[in-house]
């Protein structure tokens, strides 16, 4: 199946006192429709800004993407405008996104209101459908953000989100400010909308439990460059760069019989701003050799299992 999105070498820097910050470096991958990439690393290593990137909320500083078939690496304003019906994000924070001004029917008719393309009363239909799709009751129309709670405000969200029957979402940490027991609510009315409406997502988060719950592949990010992606089920299995180790290492397992020796990092973190050719995990980990100093290309370990690492076979 041909892929809905490929990102070819993507790069965002932003220029500081000290020089510039490789805040995305260089990522390639391909998302087929209806599937999950999940994002993961620390905060700070760029996985946010690669998905504003890719919706040019932020402007590349280089590389190329495609979308269903199109070149957008560049789009001219009509385009742009275009691809926001395509294209659609969900932020992290469900009260700070939304205006507090605006009630809830106003904040998910805006984007129709934007595009012009339907009447008032089908604008209005259209906001009670997307409503109920969500699980929103209809005697929270009226209502302000401030007078609900995390989980329907973030409700309000995806609702907006899917306001233009977008193809692609990219999910900017959606349950990461909410309840534990609010989260697997809001996962579980994303995988159904996914699942009715041929949804692809790009699933940004820290959590690496709700990562592969939710996700088809994952892709590991660390200070703006992949180390290693791979299938869901395989990633957990066959853990290959150690950096993913350390972090799958800390996912805390249930039970007196399922615990795992945590990896603690040591060293200082290497600096994003005009940072060396070599891997830029070295200086914290435990395995690193001479040959880190060098540029780490992605190898395919095996097939859709991609690694950054020059040592990745000998480490247990």
């Amino acid at each position: 199946m041909p892929a809905l999105l490929e990102v070819q070498d993507l790069k965002k820097y932003f220029r500081t006192g000290s020089g510039m910050l490789h805040a995305v470096d260089g990522i390639n991958f391909s998302l087929e429709a209806g599937k999950t990439l999940g994002v993961v690393g620390e905060s700070g290593c760029g996985k946010s800004t690669l998905g504003r990137t890719i919706l040019h909320l932020l402007d590349a500083t280089g590389g190329r993407m495609s979308f269903d078939g199109e070149d957008i690496t560049n789009p001219k304003r009509a385009e742009l405008r275009g691809l926001r019906e395509k294209m659609q994000i969900i932020f992290q924070d469900p009260y700070s996104s939304l205006d507090p001004r605006k009630s809830v029917g106003e904040t998910i008719m805006e984007p129709l209101k934007i595009q012009g393309a339907l009447p008032k009363g089908d604008m209005i239909a259209e906001t009670r459908r997307l409503m109920d799709s969500v699980g929103l009751a209809a005697r929270f129309e009226n209502s302000y953000p401030h007078e609900l709670d995390g989980g329907r405000r973030q409700r309000i969200g995806i609702a907006r989100a899917l306001s233009l029957n977008p193809k692609f979402i990219v999910c900017d940490e959606p349950v990461s400010a909410l309840d534990v027991s609010i989260q697997a609510q809001i996962i579980n009315l994303m995988l159904d909308l996914q699942e009715e409406r041929g949804l692809t997502y790009m699933f940004v988060t820290h959590d690496l439990s709700v990562v592969k719950y939710i996700s088809d592949d994952i892709m590991v990010m660390y200070l703006g460059q992949m180390v290693e992606m791979a299938p869901a089920d395989e990633l957990f299995r066959d853990t290959r760069h150690p950096y993913t180790k350390a972090l799958l290492s800390a996912i805390p397992i249930p039970g007196i019989h399922g615990k795992t020796k945590r990896i603690l990092l040591r060293g200082e973190i290497t600096s994003p701003i005009n940072p060396g050719p070599g891997c830029r995990f070295m200086a914290r980990c435990r395995h690193a050799s001479e040959g880190c100093s060098q540029p780490q290309t992605l190898e395919e370990c095996s097939p859709g299992h991609f690694v950054a690492c020059h040592i990745h076979g000998e480490i247990v």
